[in-house]
């Protein structure tokens, strides 16, 4: 039995098909985004149990009758997707998977390395099953290695990568420690780099017929994203320390003090550092061999800053925030979460939004970050309580004759759905 994934109209990846067998937030962040641009994305949970996530609270999400949606952790990484719950120890269980996966484009999964293999849903068995399939693995350190047997986490990673090493306070500033980043951006940026391995893999499949495995590390996502910091490292064999939130390569860019609260100012050329000594009222500075250009700033960091902090403590945020805005300087507050919902362009482009359940109740939600002319994002859709697609994602796709649905629910293979209102709901 063959059946083409439903459509989304208008949507970039409408036809595709993605199995996600992923739990907590590197890979489900990317399957996220793969729903998000219109693939049919099939995420596979433990009966009973789901992605574990779905306890990380509270805070919980409640819809307009109270009814508990889990935890707001899990709503962060499973918008639009279908939940088929199915124990994977067990052969039928197996089997079940191994059929999905052959109508499948893209299988994703981030067990421990060799995990899968003992139930035969390894790269090896499925592209057995489906020759072309992009099967995508997310591990801690990568499928080869010292560390390819190590549990990894994005608070690990941050630490072993450098990243932490270059987080925080200067040694002798108060609170001089190394510093993990406020979300798990480990995780984060190796579900967006996943992404990109799965569409250049789908080109490949496309132009050749043949699917590949994708190895990504969280380890290797965050040596690669330490970018300058790397190649500063790389080009003088000094690694970098922490500089707070100061910058290794430009002054001024980092926060100062206003009369009533913090403002980051970022001075990202000359002209700018021009501009903001005249709106400051001291042109001299600007005119000053040590400070007229990067190069010279970054040397005599020591010296200008205390000098911009005496400037720039004078003066209120928002009399600052006005006045660098209208020379064409930048700068901003250093805004609280709830401050960031409540800002004009962050309303403007959208990011707050209400992604609908079955049965019409609105939660609320972050939304895509993408913009596209032709093919933008689909219409957000909740994340979906557990297995609520079991029985209508599986009597679409599986053959009735091979697989009895109500035995395997009867003998706990496959999760009983919780919200039988999703029934029938198509994308």
């Amino acid at each position: 039995m063959s059946e083409a994934p439903p459509t989304a109209p208008g949507a970039a990846l409408s036809g595709l098909r993605v199995l996600d067998m992923t739990r907590i937030l590197a890979g489900p962040w990317a399957t996220q985004i793969l729903a998000d641009m219109g693939a049919e994305v099939i995420k596979i949970e433990r009966p009973g149990e789901g992605d574990d996530t779905r306890s990380w609270g509270p805070p919980n999400l409640s819809d307009a009758e109270g009814r508990d949606r889990s935890a707001a952790y899990f709503h962060a990484a499973n918008r639009g997707k279908r939940s088929v719950a199915v124990d994977m120890a067990r052969p039928e269980g197996q089997r079940v998977l191994r059929a999905l996966a052959a109508q499948s484009d893209v299988v994703v999964e981030n067990f421990k390395v060799g995990g899968l293999a003992k139930y035969g849903l390894d790269y090896v068995s499925l592209a057995k099953v489906k020759p072309d399939i992009v099967y995508c693995s997310i591990t801690g350190f990568g499928q080869t290695g010292p560390y390819a047997d190590r549990a990894g986490y994005d608070f690990l990673v941050q630490g072993m990568g450098g990243l932490m090493s270059v987080t925080g306070q200067p040694d002798g500033a108060p609170g001089a420690e190394p510093m993990k980043v406020g979300v798990a951006l480990t995780d984060l940026l190796t579900g967006l780099y996943a992404v990109i391995g799965i569409l250049s893999a789908l080109r490949h499949r496309d132009a050749t017929g043949e699917g590949q495995h994708v190895d990504m590390a969280l380890l290797d996502v965050q040596v690669a994203t330490l970018a300058n910091q790397a190649m500063n490292y790389l080009a003088t064999g000094t690694a970098p320390g922490r500089l707070g939130n100061a910058h290794p390569s430009i002054v001024p860019y980092q926060v100062f003090a206003a009369s009533d609260g913090h403002v980051i100012l970022a001075v990202g050329n000359d002209g700018q550092f021009a501009r903001f000594c005249d709106v400051a009222g001291a042109p001299g500075l600007a005119a000053d061999p040590r400070f007229a250009t990067n190069p010279g700033r970054v040397r005599h960091r020591d010296v200008l800053v205390p000098i911009l902090q005496g400037l720039i403590s004078g003066r209120t945020m928002d009399d600052w925030i006005e006045a660098l805005s209208a020379a064409h300087v930048p700068v901003g507050p250093i805004n609280t979460i709830d401050r960031v919902f409540a800002d004009p362009q962050v309303i403007a482009r959208g990011m707050r939004t209400e992604p609908e359940t079955p049965e019409g109740h609105r939660l609320v939600g972050v939304a895509s970050p993408i913009k596209m002319s032709r093919t933008p994002p689909i219409p957000p859709r909740a994340a979906p309580t557990l297995g609520a697609d079991t029985r209508t994602v599986l009597g679409r796709l599986l053959d009735p004759t091979d697989f009895d649905l109500d035995g395997l629910m009867a003998d706990g293979t496959l999760g009983r759905e919780n919200a039988p209102f999703n029934a029938g709901d198509e994308q």
